[in-house]
Formats: C-alpha cells, sequence, structure tokens
C-alpha cells in the first residue's frame, strides 16, 4: 500500500445488485475433480495449496472471503486489528494478510502465520520490499531501483535483488516445511509508479515476476505458494500481466471514501483474464457492501488495510462492520471448512 494521497481516487458508476444466496460450505474440494484450467500454475504444488485453491475456486462467484491486514509487530505482542475485529464483531476474518516489511520481525510473522493457519485461518503475505540496493522498509520500496541492470546477470544490482530473493524464499520455506500453504502477493500495485518495481514499466515488471517465480518455483521449490497479481486500480493494463502460466489470482486495489461494490474495477480485471482466474479485491480501506455484490462483483475477498483504514469513522465504523461481517455473503473464519487447518 501507498499511504501518500496521489493514490487515493473514487470510481464512479458502480452498479447495485441484490445479494446471492449463500451455498453451503463443501466438503475438502477432490483433486481429481479439478478442471485442468483451475489447477494451480505451479504442477508440483503441494497437497494443501491445491485444496485451498479448489476451496478459493468453489467460493468464487458465490461468497466472499473477509480479509483484515495486520499492521506487524505492536509493543506489547498483540494483534490490534484482530482483537478490533473480535471485540467489535464478534468474528475474525477469514483471511489474515502479513508483509515481510521488517527483516527484525519476519522470524514473528512467520509464527503468526503458522499460528493462524493451524487455528483454520488462511495466510496471505505480501512484501514491502525495499529498494535492493538502499534498504529494507516501508520508505525504500518508493526509492527507485535500476532494475534493467538488476535484470543483467552479474551487475552488482543483480546481486543485491537475488540476496534479498533468497532470503525472503528461506522464510517461505519455512512455512513449506511446516506445511502452511501462502497466498503470495509479490510486487503489490506493480501498475503504479510508487513502488521501485512499478517504475520501469510492464516489460520490466513482468521480467521480475518471471525471475521470481522461475526462482522460487524451480529453484527453491516453494511448493506452498499460490501467486496472487495485484494491480492498482489506477492502471489496470493488459500490457502488465505475465500470463495465466505463472499466476493463480488477480486482483485490483484503489482506496474509495465509500462502501461501493468497486464494479468497474472488477470488470477491467476480468477484461484481462476473463474467467480463467479467480478476482480478489487484494486491499481496501472502506469494506464493501455486501449487499451490492454480485455478478458484475464478485470479489474472491477482500483484504481491509491495517490501523485507520481499518477503524477511522471515514472508514468503517462499528455498526457497519458488525452488519457486514455477519451478512450471508461474507466468510468468517468461523465458518472456514475444518479440512483447512494446517
Amino acid at each position: 500500500m501507498d499511504h501518500g494521497t496521489t493514490r487515493r481516487g473514487t470510481l464512479a458508476g458502480m452498479g447495485a445488485l441484490g445479494l446471492l444466496h449463500a451455498a453451503p460450505l463443501l466438503a475438502a474440494p477432490s483433486l481429481a475433480a479439478a478442471p485442468a484450467t483451475r489447477a494451480l500454475s505451479n504442477p508440483a504444488a503441494s497437497t494443501g495449496a491445491q485444496r485451498l485453491y479448489a476451496y478459493l475456486w468453489s467460493q468464487y462467484g458465490r461468497r466472499t472471503l473477509t480479509g483484515q491486514q495486520e499492521v506487524g509487530r505492536s509493543a506489547n505482542g498483540g494483534q490490534p486489528e484482530l482483537d478490533y475485529l473480535r471485540r467489535t464483531t464478534g468474528r475474525l476474518p477469514a483471511m489474515l494478510g502479513l508483509d515481510y516489511i521488517d527483516p527484525a520481525d519476519n522470524d514473528a510473522v512467520n509464527e503468526r502465520a503458522v499460528a493462524w493457519a493451524r487455528s483454520g485461518g488462511i495466510v496471505t503475505l505480501c512484501w514491502h520490499w525495499g529498494a535492493p540496493d538502499i534498504g529494507t522498509g516501508y520508505e525504500n520500496s518508493k526509492k527507485d531501483f535500476d532494475v534493467a541492470a538488476a535484470l543483467r546477470p552479474g551487475t552488482p544490482q543483480h546481486v543485491a535483488m537475488l540476496r534479498d530473493m533468497d532470503q525472503v524464499a528461506v522464510l517461505l520455506a519455512g512455512l513449506r516445511d511446516r506445511g502452511i500453504p501462502v497466498l503470495w502477493r509479490p510486487f503489490h500495485e506493480f501498475s503504479g509508479d510508487w513502488f521501485w518495481w512499478g517504475k520501469h514499466g510492464p516489460d520490466a515488471f513482468k521480467a521480475l515476476w518471471r525471475l521470481m517465480y522461475d526462482r522460487y518455483t524451480r529453484v527453491h521449490r516453494l511448493t506452498n505458494l499460490i501467486w496472487v497479481l495485484g494491480w492498482a486500480g489506477q492502471n489496470v493494463d493488459a500490457a502488465w500481466y505475465p500470463g495465466r502460466a505463472q499466476v493463480d489470482i488477480a486482483g485490483a486495489d484503489i482506496y474509495v471514501q465509500d462502501h461501493g461494490n468497486l464494479a468497474p474495477m472488477f470488470a477491467q480485471v476480468k477484461a484481462i483474464v476473463g474467467d480463467t482466474l479467480p478476482i480478489c479485491l487484494h486491499e481496501n480501506g472502506p469494506v464493501p457492501d455486501p449487499a451490492l455484490l454480485g455478478p458484475d462483483s464478485d470479489w474472491l475477498w477482500f483484504m481491509t488495510w491495517h490501523s485507520r483504514w481499518l477503524t477511522g469513522a471515514d472508514q468503517n465504523t462499528p455498526d457497519l462492520l458488525r452488519r457486514y461481517f455477519a451478512s450471508r455473503r461474507y466468510v468468517t473464519k468461523d465458518e472456514l471448512p475444518a479440512w483447512l487447518k494446517a
């Protein structure tokens, strides 16, 4: 997420459709019955990743999973967003969003991911990757990095990029070895110009994506990853699409001031990926009104950003969160099938 005002925009013309009737939750999906077009991009994907992906497909177009991004390390060791949702709604989100943003917290991020998965929740991870030749952290992720040089083997930039990539691969391997499937969302908001991976155009971005995909699947054998591609909503352009062979879920985000269904942005993503991928709202401030979701806005999940984007009076009121989390359209953690427990 970029916290600057430049990326906070609104989308006009949001349609409103009635609430879809929720279908009952299914038993563990049969992998043999899954259509080939709904298979994970990595043919060596773990059984856990395959089953999670099959479950997500089973919900797509019928229900929407609730999600919450955590703020990260807190002074008292708590998880303030989850605690707030539990107090406010009596429920927890189906998905917990974590971030490899602070190396000092990354081992603890993994522990929180394991605890969440083993308690029956779904884990998604992003990475605010600081420019490799500058340093880690959010502010450094917005500084420029010579991607063209980094894509040439033997350059200092290439060495620095692979160093960082491999360090995070070790973290993801730790989750693989503990049986945790991960919705992996690297290079988020790639079609914007605020992070270094989006500053050099679509061809450079696609080369980065393909390099990471190959290195993580072939070299590091990260079989637990489900690859989530997330456009910036200001620029949902097919020129940035790496292709179905290296993507499992597509999404977009934009931060708005209302609880509309963001149907125009959904349509933009669907125009690129069609029915080959489920489509998610991979970040949000105001939670979309579940009564407005339907065929023109069948978001697989939403992922509310942390801190004020959850609790601010201009974002989500307690009464609204209580009503939305109780809706039939939204899946909360208590409604996830028990077999998802890692």
